[in-house]
């Protein structure tokens, strides 16, 4: 089970939900250790004090802030626990929200939300559902290391999640990064949806969301402690060059998606290119001339067997 980050309760408008705060994800990245390459000791980051010059404890340090040049005002542990903020003690809720309204760029690391006993269990089940049925989120505010924070709750599981968020002014602007306008054609855009199509999945189930590196990390360190040769890339496939015709590399997108999932490699359900669909309009043209003067001969026709019963 992993370990309590942070205890306190979640106020709900008058109802309160005691809560344990634990980690939602496990970092199973493989960490390496800064070292001396010659001779493979380790690199450690050491905390020394400038006016005397030695390493100090952790139990020595606490905080401060800069205050002009030359003076630090000391902000003590104890100082920001006590401040006068009710989201230091509790994750206050402010508004229900669709949770299509959230900027996804705003949201970020999530929590498990435990019931901090069996006091806990009724009003944390009664938040849970009420946010089920509602099909909404809660937006709150809380205050942990040292600043107050944005948050986001929802139901993942019969668990209720904290995700951390950013401050709306937190989000830079982006429409510098906009590109300079330019055109795409109906078909263009029909062809990139039916690739977005033949994508599409129902979960993230599979070997394509593997992490890969941190196998091939793991391979090359039993590799060199084994004394062997570390494995070889595969032969890097460079690309052919600069993609010019967008509708040809769709096609071939579409068929690469197709092929990747046992089906039929064929594009014949891709939108076709303008001039082919110009010469199909020529044609049906043509066509329809070709009948209008069979259906004048038909009426002149008609006509004479009418003249000649008469």
């Amino acid at each position: 089970m992993p370990r309590t980050v942070w205890s306190g309760a979640i106020s709900f408008g008058l109802v309160s939900v005691p809560i344990q705060v634990v980690s939602a994800t496990e970092d199973h990245s493989i960490h390496l250790h800064q070292v001396h390459l010659e001779d493979m000791s380790r690199v450690r980051v050491r905390k020394v004090c400038e006016l005397e010059d030695r390493e100090v404890a952790q139990s020595e340090i606490g905080k401060g802030y800069q205050w002009g040049k030359d003076t630090i005002i000391p902000v003590l542990d104890e100082e920001l626990r006590e401040m006068p903020l009710p989201t230091a003690k509790a994750i206050e809720i402010e508004a229900f929200v669709p949770v299509d309204s959230i900027d996804p760029i705003q949201i970020g690391d999530g929590y498990y939300l435990q019931p901090a006993g069996q006091a806990a269990a009724k009003p944390y089940k009664l938040l849970r559902q009420a946010l089920e049925r509602s099909a909404k989120v809660a937006v709150a505010k809380y205050a942990w290391s040292g600043r107050e924070r944005l948050g986001l709750l929802r139901v993942r599981d019969n668990v209720i999640v904290l995700h951390s968020m950013r401050w709306p002014d937190e989000v830079r602007d982006p429409s510098s990064l906009v590109p300079d306008p330019v055109e795409l054609t109906d078909d263009e855009i029909a062809g990139a949806e039916q690739l977005i199509e033949r994508m599409t999945r129902d979960d993230l189930d599979g070997p394509e969301f593997v992490d890969h590196y941190n196998d091939a990390v793991a391979e090359l360190i039993k590799a060199k402690r084994e004394g062997a040769e570390p494995p070889e890339a595969p032969p890097e496939t460079k690309p052919a060059g600069k993609v010019v015709d967008l509708m040809a590399a769709l096609q071939e997108s579409v068929a690469k998606a197709r092929e990747s999932r046992g089906e039929e490699a064929t594009v014949h359900d891709l939108p076709k290119k303008k001039s082919a669909a110009k010469t199909t309009s020529a044609e049906g043209a043509k066509k329809t001339a070709e009948k209008q003067p069979a259906k004048k001969t038909a009426k002149k026709t008609a006509a004479a067997r009418k003249s000649r019963s008469a």
